[in-house]
């Protein structure tokens, strides 16, 4: 549905048509901060990532394989993310093109927007499949140690990123709308209390915060479980930092989409811009998790640091398996 009822305008310039007065958003409008956003992230992703290939190739047992085969999952979600948007918002922000002339069908900024959701739900949704793995590795070990782990991590990396581009694909099909967003640079989904506008912001944050709430609730679980064995430390310390982050990141985000939908109030551009950019943070702060926060580092940190000492198998009587 390339336009909107009753006249000839497209759907994405519907409600919010370019060129936009600029002159409200000095700030947080300003070209520098995507691309700086934009080259900081990417080349963070990068380096996790030869990180985790190098941390993976060293050979480990089947749960830590798993855990690695999340990160890298994560890894190439946010990398991706930020490139395809980021080289987007970069390019509008420097050369100022025309955005209707460019893409007079949406097509462009359907793009953008389901862009923007499906990279924006992958990084929330797989921090709550990589609290769920983790908590059944060490509530349930001897289920864990005789599955096959390695086949089910992929099966899960692939499934979320299949719901996330489901749940993307649902404004073009009548539920919900993109619409292009001020400063004229991205499009994303209309939050708006009207129609199935207001079902697709609703969805969108709810799978959102109840992502959050799942890592929250199974990691605290797991972190008690934990608390006096040193085993699988550095997982769950990573683990945590991911979802600390998240929940920071994307919280105003989520919950200022339910309450604008909730309260049928408008829109404002301003707080909608500024929630964006606390999202994106997202992206660039996770691989710093991996990088830092790796057990080589942590022992330099603190060297009397005993990750090895008690697993949580040898707790419950079950005989820890190792696989290399």
């Amino acid at each position: 549905m390339n336009a909107s009822a009753g006249n000839s305008t497209p759907l994405c310039y519907s409600i919010k048509s370019p060129p936009f007065n600029l002159s409200y958003l000095p700030t947080v409008a300003s070209a520098y901060f995507p691309a700086i956003f934009c080259a900081v992230g990417l080349i963070s992703n990068l380096i996790a990532f030869v990180v985790l290939v190098k941390s993976f190739l060293q050979g480990h047992s089947r749960s830590r394989s798993s855990f690695l085969i999340f990160l890298g999952g994560l890894v190439v979600t946010d990398f991706m993310g930020l490139l395809v948007t980021g080289s987007i918002v970069v390019t509008f922000r420097f050369t100022n093109f025309n955005w209707r002339s460019l893409d007079p069908y949406c097509h462009f900024c359907n793009f953008m927007g389901m862009s923007m959701v499906f990279y924006g739900l992958c990084p929330l949704l797989l921090g709550a499949a990589m609290a769920v793995e983790r908590f059944i590795g060490i509530n349930c070990p001897f289920a864990r140690s005789t599955s096959t782990p390695k086949s089910r991590t992929v099966s899960m990396v692939l499934m979320v990123w299949f719901i996330a581009g489901c749940i993307a694909l649902l404004p073009l099909m009548g539920i919900g709308s993109y619409h292009i967003q001020r400063p004229g640079s991205w499009c994303f989904f209309n939050i708006s209390f009207e129609g199935n506008d207001q079902v697709f912001s609703l969805l969108f944050s709810v799978v959102g915060l109840m992502c959050i709430a799942v890592s929250f609730l199974l990691n605290t679980i797991s972190v008690v479980t934990l608390i006096k064995v040193y085993h699988e430390v550095e997982m769950m310390v990573q683990l945590i930092l991911i979802m600390v982050i998240a929940s920071i990141c994307w919280c105003p985000l989520l919950v200022y989409t339910v309450q604008t939908v909730l309260s049928k109030a408008k829109t404002e551009d301003k707080f909608l811009l500024l929630y964006i950019r606390f999202a994106t943070w997202n992206q660039i702060l996770d691989p710093w998790v991996y990088i830092l926060f790796r057990r080589a580092v942590l022992k330099k940190i603190y060297p009397r640091f005993d990750m090895s000492r008690g697993s949580i198998m040898t707790l419950t009587g079950i005989k820890p398996v190792i696989y290399q």
